[in-house]
């Protein structure tokens, strides 16, 4: 009896620390999460603090008009307005232009809407001329569209995007073009948003895994094509 006391007391006893440790380890996770540690554990808590890196590099690019398409998206009346995004209204002249000289180059070119978006809605100018396409979606344009068959059909591997907003159609749908394989070059003075989005956006797509080796940033004036 006196041994089988024994070894209950020091079950007991290895229960209870083991039970203390538990403990202890709950307390220390949770103290983590809730603060209580002192430190600072999410970006909120360093909100103010965050410093923007340096602005990436524009570089020149020169096009070839055979494999490359130029993709205009949701430059519609209810996405590119003064009283929503003027930044947008601001751009649209500079996208009419290279839209032109993409077509005076025989190049391939497709439009898009948002769900919600028709024909009639899209801004003079930067409408589809007879033949391009226009594809319907949310912010990736590939989702649920015929886009990358037109572009294969095309044999496109090269997609210039412009459009607003520059963190939802730009962001989303030059990702879609980078994870299928496309060169893409993003003009930075053709996207639009407010000023914070535009800026994240560029930062992500030469930073992020799913774009950064794919894209090129550049500038419409910068853009040259091949003979």
């Amino acid at each position: 009896m006196a041994k089988e006391k024994r070894f209950t007391d020091r079950s007991c006893r290895w229960m209870a620390g083991a039970f203390a440790l538990a403990a202890l380890l709950v307390f220390a996770v949770t103290g983590a999460f809730s603060g209580e540690t002192g430190q600072t554990e999410t970006i909120l808590d360093e909100w103010g603090s965050v410093q923007a890196p340096a602005p990436p590099e524009l570089k020149p690019v020169t096009l070839d008009p055979a494999d490359t398409a130029f993709l205009v998206l949701d430059i519609q009346q209810s996405t590119c307005n003064e009283q929503q995004r003027p930044r947008c209204v601001r751009s649209v002249p500079r996208i009419v232009k290279f839209l032109d000289q993409t077509r005076a180059k025989n190049a391939a070119v497709a439009h898009s809407l948002t769900l919600t978006g028709r024909l009639e809605d899209i801004l003079p100018g930067a409408g589809p001329a007879p033949g391009e396409p226009v594809v319907r979606s949310s912010v990736d344009k590939f989702y649920n569209t015929d886009l990358d068959k037109f572009l294969k059909e095309r044999g496109i591997s090269t997609v210039v995007i412009a459009g607003t907003a520059a963190n939802g159609a730009v962001l989303h749908t030059a990702t879609g073009a980078a994870m299928r394989g496309y060169r893409v070059i993003v003009p930075v003075d053709l996207m639009s948003a407010d000023l914070y989005a535009e800026q994240y956006t560029t930062w992500h797509l030469v930073n992020a895994p799913g774009t950064r080796r794919q894209t090129t940033l550049t500038r419409s004036d910068l853009i040259d094509w091949k003979n």
